[in-house]
């Protein structure tokens, strides 16, 4: 009996000794990106499964001239700043707004220009902004649009707000949409390049033509990672000169918002 102890006291510390073994030897990515999975067309999950978009694509290239090996890391966008401090990002890269963050991280260059619009079915009879008046509209949740909708220093926004009957908020767009096809919502607010993708993809939707505000998109680095900032810039420059980036910003739909 005490022989069959052993034995399984032996057994388990080698099997507890391989599994450390094993981790001390897992290789970490080199370049772990944060990004949402449900921001086309800037990041997505493909018909085959596999991650895309514009910002992916980009990501992948900047990785490969460098080098580097890459993770590509779907996150929870409320917890970004979480994963970002905590290191299980090195950046977040996925049409993230640097209007209004300017000090929160240390950002490559603006290389997108974007606006905030309204989205809302064709049918619904909304064509101006000043139709939400009573509706309820829908943001996703720490985006662009909600802080617009809810800017302290902006009142004509403040009074927008003020004027619906509720502004609800949706962990990432296609749930929101779906909310929008129930008739659960009148609206979204969203970024323009997203609500294009959207339209282009789906039935019965229109984009009003007037404009929330306008902002730019870069990436986000750790406050004070100037180095792997600089070593990123640099890459997406050499993508910018050979024509790498604007061949993809045609692949993916938004050559007409390139800012670098």
């Amino acid at each position: 009996m005490k022989k069959s102890i052993i034995r399984v006291i032996s057994l388990a510390l080698l099997l507890g000794l391989t599994v450390i073994g094993a981790a001390s030897c897992a290789q970490t990515a080199d370049f772990i990106v944060g990004f949402d999975a449900d921001f086309p067309p800037y990041g997505y999950i493909d018909d085959n499964g596999e991650y895309t978009g514009f910002d992916i694509e980009l990501a992948k290239e900047v990785a490969m001239r460098n080098g580097w090996s890459i993770e590509l890391k779907a996150i929870d966008w409320d917890t970004k700043d979480f994963q970002l401090e905590s290191g299980s990002i090195n950046c977040i890269w996925n049409g993230f707004t640097m209007t209004g963050r300017e000090d929160d991280y240390t950002w490559s260059a603006a290389y997108v220009d974007n606006s905030q619009v309204i989205v809302t079915s064709s049918a619904s009879g909304i064509s101006s902004i000043s139709d939400l008046a009573g509706k309820t509209l829908a943001v996703q949740s720490d985006s662009s649009a909600e802080s617009v909708m809810t800017d302290g220093e902006n009142p004509e926004m403040l009074a927008l707000t003020a004027s619906l009957k509720e502004l609800k908020r949706y962990p990432e767009y296609n749930t929101a949409f779906i909310a929008l096809e129930s008739g659960a919502v009148d609206a979204i607010a969203m970024d323009i390049g997203v609500a294009k993708y959207q339209i282009a993809s789906r039935t019965g939707f229109i984009m009003l033509d007037e404009i929330l505000a306008t902002e730019q998109y870069g990436i986000g680095f750790l406050a004070g990672n100037t180095e792997l900032r600089d070593a990123v810039s640099k890459t997406l420059k050499e993508l910018m000169d050979d024509g790498t980036f604007d061949r993809l910003a045609e692949r993916f739909g938004i050559d007409g918002a390139i800012k670098w």
